[in-house]
């Protein structure tokens, strides 16, 4: 399903010489002995998943789209970042069916929340609530400002049908706060953490609603896994891509990924990938930073620091080969933009080779490494698996760098001083 060329690398990475370390990490993956080993729950809930929520997941998705015009998302983090990479992945950034999608409670910028509250005002909107605690700031605001919405313009018991929480099983003030209401809830795993939570009722939720097909979505997951079981780096190419991650880091000294798209509507997924690798790895004055870049728009703000400055970075591109949809190069018989030798090309032609000359033009020039991971075609199924491969490649990733991939303990310290200056008690 997916392929890892490294041709463009520019060097032979000695796989031989992992072997035993992934061998060992792939067993404390497997029998969950690593280090933050109380969150790999994730690794297997492809198949450990929760039918009987599931069932409700797909009816109340189904009630939402039938009678709600917006579904709003309140949550931040891998709370949001999921189900919003994977929504404009899927259908795009135009979609044609309703309920719209919109996200809320990932920022507490004023002129964001205020452009919001507009927009639904007078519309049939639902929400749904994700987090943990309930008490997380950013989300916390927008949801209570959400509900006050809500209220005045349906009324108190008719916003009980028009709300639904993922949040923790059995504590928690989001939790006490559903219990009261009669808000429907569904469960974040305490063995699931949240930038590891797309294949649980955080991602799978707003994707049903949204019309992804999520059955397809965890069965790409299900065979991801499936697929990656065996360690063997001669054929495991989700393993392979973590070790040739550590080997940039740790021996190329490289110190930045920069995660590559052609597609717009993957802007998301790269944001979902920042997050997954940054709160994994970035630890004890160790690992790289992630940032993501949109070719071929950012090759004309970034190409040239690419293609000629500072050698700190590395690419890997995310190519698929068969894209959903194309568009055909008109014939014009005036010629004046000098375009009339693309007759008979499509835009994908434009784009593919676009793709190779720049990744020639980076690693045989530049002397950028680039490694490609190479998917068919895009749907729920193959993004399922895709999103999975990225997760299990993470977990190893971070393992080689002797980090625990599952806490982020240096998110806490800007809250401290956060809740310090707006005066919070105790702080």
């Amino acid at each position: 399903m997916i392929k890892l060329d490294l041709s463009h690398l520019g060097k032979e990475i000695d796989f031989p010489a992992y072997q035993e370390k992934v061998n060992k990490i792939n067993d404390d993956i497997n029998n969950k002995t690593g280090a933050g080993s109380d969150y790999l729950g994730w690794a297997d809930y492809p198949l450990t998943y929760d039918k009987e929520e599931f069932d409700r997941i797909l009816e109340d998705a189904d009630y939402i789209r039938r009678h709600f015009d917006v579904l709003v998302v309140c949550g931040i983090g891998g709370s949001y970042l999921g189900a919003r990479a994977a929504i404009d992945a899927i259908k795009g950034l135009f979609p044609d069916d309703k309920p719209e999608i919109v996200f809320m409670g990932q920022t507490v910028a004023p002129s964001y929340l205020h452009q919001v509250l507009k927009h639904l005002k007078g519309k049939r909107f639902a929400i749904n609530c994700i987090s943990k605690s309930g008490t997380t700031t950013e989300t916390a605001i927008g949801f209570r400002i959400l509900k006050d919405l809500l209220i005045s313009q349906i009324g108190l018991e008719a916003s009980k049908k028009a709300i639904y929480v993922t949040t923790d099983a059995q504590k928690g003030a989001l939790l006490t706060m559903a219990e009261q209401s009669g808000w429907a809830r569904y469960v974040l795993p305490d063995d699931v953490g949240g930038r590891y939570s797309v294949f649980t009722a955080v991602g799978l939720l707003p994707m049903a609603v949204a019309g992804i097909d999520i059955k397809g979505f965890l069965k790409g997951a299900k065979d991801s896994r499936s697929d990656y079981l065996d360690p063997n780096l001669e054929k495991n190419d989700c393993y392979r891509y973590a070790v040739v991650r550590h080997e940039m880091y740790a021996k190329e000294h490289k110190a930045v990924e920069m995660w590559i798209s052609y597609e717009p509507k993957l802007v998301q997924l790269g944001e979902w990938f920042k997050q997954l690798y940054g709160e994994s790895e970035g630890k004890d004055g160790t690992g790289l930073l992630p940032v993501s870049a949109t070719f071929t728009t950012d090759l004309h703000s970034l190409g040239q620091f690419i293609q000629d400055g500072s050698k700190m970075l590395f690419e890997t591109t995310l190519r698929f080969e068969h894209p959903a949809h194309d568009v055909p190069i008109p014939h014009d018989e005036e010629n004046l933009d000098g375009l009339n030798y693309l007759d008979g090309k499509t835009l994908d032609d434009v784009c593919q080779q676009a793709e190779l000359g720049t990744v020639l033009a980076h690693s045989e020039v530049g002397g950028v490494p680039n490694i490609m991971i190479n998917v068919d075609h895009l749907d729920a199924y193959t993004l399922g698996y895709l999103m999975y491969f990225y997760m299990r490649s993470c977990a190893m990733s971070a393992y080689l760098n002797g980090v625990n991939p599952f806490n982020q303990p240096g998110v806490e310290v800007y809250k401290k001083n956060m809740f310090h200056l707006l005066g919070k008690p105790g702080y």
